[in-house]
């Protein structure tokens, strides 16, 4: 199933205290080109059957979120710093992340040292930092999975920008991740690796 924070994500208690510094970086991963993107095409694509459309790998699924963030400026956004701050204060948020989910699930954390951990090194509220620490305890590896997933769809689009040199289109490029619809990084890895060899044929 598609997780539920996808729809209902960041909710604020007081609307005059959001942060709004983030809003491009969070529109990238919530809208266009991140989840309400990926996830219209996977859901009218006519050709996957029923339980495919519905399928949700959280290193895919978050992976291209994650990735769509850093299209901002390719995109022509960020020209405003304010909002590139709130970029990078997200990326220090799932970098914090790494930590705090391997620290609980791997290394015995308690629930306390991954708060402390992430309000000594991130821009959050105690409240938005207690909530984001119970739901890592709730979900064991997801929070983990926004970056394992982000770093290999860079590591696929370097390595096909490497082999097709001036031929790699981008679009194309997108359009074949995109393809299949939420599928485990290793099948993802496949599908690019062949389509990488079958364009270096045509060329």
């Amino acid at each position: 199933m598609v997780p539920a924070q996808v729809f209902f994500t960041h909710p604020s208690r007081d609307a005059t205290k959001y942060n709004v510094f983030s809003d491009e970086a969070l529109f990238l991963h919530e809208a266009i080109p991140g989840h309400h993107y990926q996830i219209s095409l996977q859901q009218e694509d006519t050709d996957l059957p029923k339980f495919r459309k519905t399928l949700w790998y959280s290193a895919y699924g978050e992976g291209w979120a994650l990735y769509s963030e850093s299209l901002g400026k390719e995109l022509g956004l960020y020209t405003d710093p304010y909002q590139y701050f709130g970029m990078l204060g997200m990326e220090m948020h799932r970098a914090i992340r790494l930590v705090v989910d391997t620290g609980l699930h791997a290394k015995g954390w308690t629930r306390e040292q991954a708060i402390n951990y992430s309000l000594e090194h991130e821009a959050e509220s105690e409240a938005s930092i207690i909530s984001e620490i119970e739901r890592y305890m709730a979900n064991p590896g997801q929070a983990l999975s926004y970056k394992i997933g982000q770093l290999k769809i860079r590591e696929l689009r370097a390595k096909a920008e490497k082999a097709m040199g001036t031929a790699f289109d981008i679009k194309q490029f997108h359009n074949e991740v995109l393809e299949p619809g939420c599928v485990p990084l290793a099948l993802l890895e496949t599908k690019i690796e062949y389509w990488i060899a079958h364009s270096k044929n045509e060329l």
